[in-house]
Formats: C-alpha cells, structure tokens, sequence
C-alpha cells in the first residue's frame, strides 16, 4: 500500500467520521446512538472506535472483556467485529486491559488505527461510524488519508469555548487538501431537563452554538440532544438511549437520524 492509497474495504459503503476537536461534549454518545439509530431503521451498521488512547465503546456496549475472533486467511490474520444492538464493533479496547493505558507515539497510534480498518471483516455496512478521538493529530489524518471518507459529523456543545474547538476539527475536514465535506452538526447538552420535570428546560451552557457553527460549515444542524442524567448512567452500564424508559433522548437521536438520512 502506498502512502495516501486507500483501504480497501470490500461491501462497506459509506463511511462517516463523528468528531468534536474536543472531549467531554458526549461525542462518543453521538456516535453509539447515532449508530444503533441506523441499524433500528433497517441499515447495516459497523462502528469503529478510533480513540485509540481512550477507548470507550466496549464499555458502552457492555462487550467488555470480550475478544473478536482472529482467524487465517490467505496467510493474513483478519479479526470479525463483535456485534450488538445490531452494529458490528471493532475497537482497541478489546484488545487491552481496561485499566491499561497505551503511551504510543503517532506512528504507532496511527499503524493501529490502520489495522482496525484494514483486518477487520465488515461484510455489507451501509454506513461505517468512526468515533474519533478528541484534537487533530495522527489518528486523524491518517485515517482521513487512508480510508475513502463519504463525510463528517461535527459535535458541540453549545457554549463558546467547545464551539472554539469544535472550529478546528470542522477546518481540518473542510481543508482544501483533504476535502472530507461537513455533512451536519450535532449539538449536544442543548439543554438540562429534570428527571421529574420532563418538560422543563434549563439552558445551562447557553444557547444557539450548534446553529451557529452549522452556519459557519455551511451543514445543516442534524439535531439537539439535551443533557438527561440517565442517559450517561445508561452507557455505563452497557444500554442506549433506546433501551431505557427516558423518550426524550431516544426521540432526539429519532429525529437526528431521519434529519441525517434526508440529507445525504
């Protein structure tokens, strides 16, 4: 494989990248629900965990602990993703201890992230989520480099200061030189709303961040997810918004994916 050829990656149709630029704004939350939106309506789904660092869609998806299957083909090892919720999931964390750390250098981290995409057999994906990791670095580029990118998501919360950071990975895709299109923007922790108080709102980040960086990407703004309690209780043990008695969440990921859909 030369430097820039890309993966190939045989029955995977689209593959999307879900980025922030800056962590703690719930991007991996958008990604798992965003993915097991598609695979409720009817799509084939895989999901990549790119944090290489970080990793943490195992535990979303209480699959922590366990192993994909490795097998021979042609003299190559090939790993079948875990599935769940219907989305098929390739991730480091499956492969380390969850309380171990990896201190890699960018062409480490950057050969792994390669070897996620490239040994992995997917089969027939409508679309392939890949959550990123927080920043702009290796991880990123080589797998905008690499790997044949349909386009890009881009989650904020509403205050200025993700807003600043979620400027620099909407920049990085919209780069002259690597042309990855902004396809929406996903504004997360919209709002606070009361577990006893469904209907109340408390705008506790302010307002308006999201509509304002979907203006500057020139994306439509796919959707609001408000800030519930239970959902980040939900993903810590393993369940999605679709799996908890909370409608609200689940109604905001229902709408982000039909918005999404219509879209591209």
């Amino acid at each position: 494989m030369g430097l820039f050829d890309k993966i190939n990656m045989p029955g995977v149709k689209d593959v999307i990248v879900v980025a922030s630029g800056k962590g703690g704004v719930g991007k991996s939350t958008v990604s798992v629900n965003l993915a097991v939106s598609l695979a409720r309506n009817g799509y084939k789904v895989g999901l990549v965990d790119a944090d290489i660092y970080g990793p943490s869609i195992p535990k979303m998806f209480g699959v922590e602990g366990v192993m994909p299957k490795v097998e021979m083909l042609d003299g190559k090892e090939y790993m079948t993703p875990i599935e769940k919720y219907g989305v098929k999931l390739m991730s480091i964390g499956f492969f380390i201890g969850q309380s171990q750390g990896l201190i890699w250098r960018g062409p480490k981290a950057a050969g792994a992230i390669t070897q996620l995409f490239e040994t992995t057999v997917w089969g027939d994906i409508d679309f392939l989520i890949v959550d990123f990791p927080p920043g702009t670095g290796d991880v990123q580029l080589t797998t905008i480099q690499k790997v044949a990118l349909k386009g890009s998501i881009i989650v904020t919360t509403p205050q200025e200061v993700a807003l600043s950071d979620a400027r620099k990975a909407a920049s990085m895709f919209m780069n002259p030189d690597l042309g990855v299109p902004v396809l929406g923007v996903i504004e997360n922790m919209s709002w606070f709303t009361p577990d006893k108080h469904p209907d109340e709102k408390y705008f506790i980040f302010g307002q308006g961040g999201g509509e304002k960086l979907a203006k500057e990407c020139e994306a439509p703004l796919l959707g609001q997810v408000p800030l519930i309690a239970s959902v980040g209780a939900a993903a810590e043990k393993g369940r999605t918004v679709f799996a908890q008695p909370d409608k609200i969440a689940m109604e905001a990921f229902e709408d982000i994916t039909k918005t999404f859909l219509e879209k591209i």
